[in-house]
Order: C-alpha cells, then structure tokens, then sequence
C-alpha cells in the first residue's frame, strides 16, 4: 500500500475519532438520555464541546477532497515526493487542527488549516 494510502486510512481512523469526541461532549454536557434520544430538540454545545464539533464539520468539509485527491492520484498511478509530502501534511495539520480549535488558539489553528489544505493542493498538483 503506497503512503498517500496509508494516510488515507489513518485519515478515515482520525476522521471517526473526530465523531466519537462530538458525541463524548455532546453527552457529558447534556446527560446520556439526549445522548441516546433521537434529539427531536437542538441542544447546541458550548465551550470546548463547541469547538471540537466546529473543528469535525470543518474536517468534513476538507476530507473529501482529500480522499479524491489522493484516490485519483492512486487510480492515474501518480506517486512522487509531492503526493506523499502532501498527503502527509494533510493528515499531520489535521491531527494538530483538533487541539488547537479546542484550546482556542485562533491564528496557530488557522495555519494548520492552511498546511492540511496546502497538502491537498500538492496531491492536486502532482496530477496536472
């Protein structure tokens, strides 16, 4: 398996870890019974369960094109030194993103948003 692949996969892995922490906040903050109830009603999270909700639905907003990006390199049999850094980068920024947004910390967080996007773009690159 190439290494675009393997931070694919640990992509997908850091991707469920992202969901499993919203629900984790979701049911400390508001019980288990709203937890496991179909939440009929909204209740919005706050704080740090705010920010790590904020920082998944950003994720998902950007894992998609990485996942085709890095697929449509595998498929064209694309593979250098710029679909690897990029897919590394990708998924390294994407690890640091997560505490960073949940500590707050607005310009560093927006910086590892730029180098995951950076990476992707790299994969993009690879492939003109």
């Amino acid at each position: 398996m190439t290494i675009e692949l393997v931070m694919l996969a640990w992509a997908i892995v850091l991707g469920l870890v992202h969901a499993i922490a919203t629900g984790q906040f979701t049911t400390v903050q508001h019980g288990l019974a709203y937890g496991l109830s179909p939440r009929d009603q909204k209740k919005e999270l706050t704080g740090v369960g705010a920010r790590v909700q904020r920082a998944f639905a950003n994720y998902m907003q950007t894992f998609p094109f990485f996942a085709a990006a890095v697929l449509t390199a595998h498929l064209a049999a694309r593979h250098g030194w710029l679909t690897v850094w990029g897919a590394q980068l990708y998924f390294w920024a994407r690890v640091a993103y997560v505490p960073l947004y949940a500590a707050g910390l607005p310009v560093v967080r927006t910086l590892a948003f730029l180098v995951a996007t950076s990476g992707i773009a790299m994969i993009l690159i690879a492939l003109m």
